[in-house]
């Protein structure tokens, strides 16, 4: 699920929401969702479901911490409030339009996961990882070139399978790629000899 951790005002309000604010406020409503398929997968979540809190629309967009779903989906009344960022005149209170669910903050990651390196997992050709995230395996190299973050990008709410929450909370619990480059040219790793990848271990 992502939010902005820049400033950014709408209609008079700072709709910014970064790592720090989530965890200073500890449970969220994730209002202001305007899309009918970011919705739709709202409305599918259940209380204990994990999520992955991503930092959007920023200079260095990332996953930055992790939270779980601690109630499910009910109307999102911010639709109703005329003075709102994001209010919607044609939702009526009677038969509401949009739907939103509460989140409560559960940790920082260790190690920001910047996009870059998402990207170039899912620009590789390569079905290994590089030594420098080799415990994430091939499997969690398959998890995450099927995300949808890297293959659709802007959707505000996505899916995260099971496999690819678990490549992604090893790699903000060990890092490891902080000395390789990101870019347009295949980023360095180290030479040093191929280690066992081992196997990587739910979310939305």
């Amino acid at each position: 699920m992502k939010a902005e951790p820049d400033s950014r005002v709408v209609k008079g309000k700072d709709v910014k929401f970064s790592v720090d604010d989530f965890e200073a406020a500890r449970t969220t409503p994730w209002e202001g969702v305007r899309n009918f398929e970011a919705r739709n997968l709202m409305k599918e979540m259940s209380i204990g479901d994990k999520i992955l809190f991503y930092h959007s629309n920023c200079k260095s967009p990332g996953i930055a911490g992790f939270a779980e779903v601690s109630k499910e989906a009910y109307p999102d009344y911010t639709a109703w409030d005329s003075s709102h960022p994001y209010f919607d005149p044609k939702t009526k209170q009677d038969d509401p339009k949009w739907f939103m669910i509460d989140a409560t903050f559960l940790s920082r990651v260790e190690h920001f996961v910047p996009l870059s390196l998402l990207r170039y997992i899912a620009e590789s050709a390569e079905s290994d990882p590089p030594d420098e995230f080799a415990y994430i395996g091939t499997n969690g190299m398959k998890a995450v070139k099927a995300m949808p973050l890297v293959t659709r990008g802007r959707l505000s709410v996505q899916r995260v399978s099971q496999e690819c929450w678990g490549a992604i909370q090893m790699m903000s619990e060990k890092g490891g790629w902080e000395e390789m480059t990101f870019g347009k040219k295949k980023p360095s790793t180290s030479k040093r000899p191929r280690q066992a990848a081992t196997k990587n271990s739910r979310a939305k």
